[in-house]
């Protein structure tokens, strides 16, 4: 009865899986697309990364304005307008006089003022837009090397599929080849029915696989033509070399050294505390008198002592020096706030590094045992592999039942598929590693 119902069935669900592969849409066009090229096309189309760099612009423009205010103040003026009728006294408040005066006035101004010592106020400001300008430099390292370790999630996802179709396709192939050998020694009467209808099934597990994963390649292919903003219908083709470029390991001190120079979390912290300390530096600088050199020439009608119709041109040429006083009572706080506010960063700062160390530490462990997890399975596929070649011969000696036989080919497409998944794992602490140096 149930080698009836298995008849029934198996032709049902081989029919069933060639309507829906007919009703899929074809798949033609391909894009190999190479981590680089992942990378590049990805950083293009980021818009974090485009208001970084309208941050960055902004920051070198602050810059060139620090710089611009060492440069003299020039100041042109021109001034014309209707003079009053004067009244003179020259008695008291008795015998008022109206002198005759020109009804018209004109003045016209040219003054000059070059910074020479303003107590260390212009360096500071030139100092600090300077660090703001490394500031938005680093951060935009830190989300690029974050944008590209999420495109690179993405990436190996669809290497894991294409990887895996692979080992589905051998699979099929190898299961359609055992298929074959059973029917004929069916028509031998060396095996039953049983054995025909079970291999199958396997078969069609094995089908039904394969095409989840081909679906699963159209969807990751979809995710990264989405963010990389090319044709939605392309199928991304990602790069199998991307395994030789796992390199040994170095010495765990080796990392944290280059973590702490290129980790850009790690430089954005050192140049936070840098901040602090020029932001002290500018506080200071309030209490310090200034220093200018002065320079003027001014033509004027009418003549501001004598009232008369004429022009007169005066020049002249100095120092100027003033002392905030107030200062003294007013800039306290400030000082002392930004005191606090370097200690602040400079704790910042080792708590960065304490971060670093375990990120460091936390991604070194799980490559190396990435690295030993690969080793071990590929030792496990090669006795899967070969369990399964003894399990095929002693079946079509008939010493075993075709039960082994699919246990073994089970264990070898499991042994297969984790060796896969964990030589991708793999990829992804290398690269999580490279991140966590600013390598990335």
């Amino acid at each position: 009865m149930m080698a009836m119902t298995f008849r029934k069935t198996i032709p049902l669900i081989l029919f069933l899986l060639t309507q829906a592969a007919a009703a899929l849409p074809a798949q033609t066009d391909s894009l190999a697309l190479s981590l680089a090229q992942l990378f590049e096309q990805g950083v293009a189309q980021s818009l974090r990364l485009r208001a970084d760099a309208l941050k960055q612009e902004a920051a070198d423009e602050q810059w060139r304005a620090a710089r611009a205010a060492q440069l003299p103040d020039v100041q042109v003026g021109a001034r014309a307008g209707i003079v009053g009728q004067p009244l003179i006294w020259e008695r008291g408040l008795a015998g008022v006089t109206r002198p005759d005066i020109p009804d018209w006035m004109q003045n016209y101004s040219l003054d000059f003022q070059q910074p020479i010592y303003q107590g260390g106020r212009l360096r500071g400001t030139i100092r600090k837009a300077n660090l703001e300008r490394e500031t938005a430099q680093w951060q935009t390292s830190a989300d690029r090397a974050t944008l590209k370790l999420g495109l690179l999630t993405y990436y190996l996802n669809l290497f894991t599929l294409f990887k895996e179709h692979e080992v589905l396709t051998r699979n099929i192939e190898e299961a359609e080849q055992r298929l074959a050998n059973i029917q004929r020694m069916k028509r031998e009467g060396l095996i039953t029915d049983n054995d025909v209808l079970r291999s199958q099934m396997q078969l069609t597990n094995d089908r039904l696989a394969l095409q989840e994963t081909e679906n699963s390649i159209t969807l990751a292919s979809q995710q990264i033509t989405v963010l990389l903003g090319i044709d939605e219908q392309l199928i991304v083709k990602p790069d199998t070399t991307l395994l030789h470029r796992v390199g040994l390991l170095r010495p765990y001190q080796s990392y944290i050294d280059e973590a702490y120079l290129n980790e850009p979390e790690m430089r954005l912290a050192a140049l936070q505390t840098e901040l602090a300390r020029t932001n002290l530096q500018l506080s200071q600088a309030a209490l310090r008198p200034g220093l200018s050199l002065t320079a003027s020439n001014t033509l004027a009608r009418p003549v501001s002592r004598t009232l008369a119709d004429m022009y007169n041109n005066n020049w002249n040429i100095g120092l100027s020096l003033n002392y905030p006083l107030s200062a003294l009572y007013k800039s306290r706080h400030p000082v002392r706030r930004s005191r606090l506010l370097v200690l602040l960063q400079q704790t910042a700062q080792e708590q960065e590094k304490q971060q670093i160390r375990i990120a460091v530490r936390t991604a070194y462990l799980r490559h190396q045992e990435a690295l030993q997890r690969v080793d071990a399975l590929m030792l496990s596929v090669r006795q899967a592999k070969e369990n399964y070649r003894i399990m095929q011969n002693r079946y079509l000696n008939q010493l075993v039942i075709l039960t082994d036989l699919l246990d073994a080919s089970t264990v070898r497409l499991n042994a297969e598929l984790q060796l896969v998944r964990a030589r991708t794992q793999l990829l992804y602490t290398y690269y999580q590693l490279q991140k966590i140096c600013g390598l990335l």
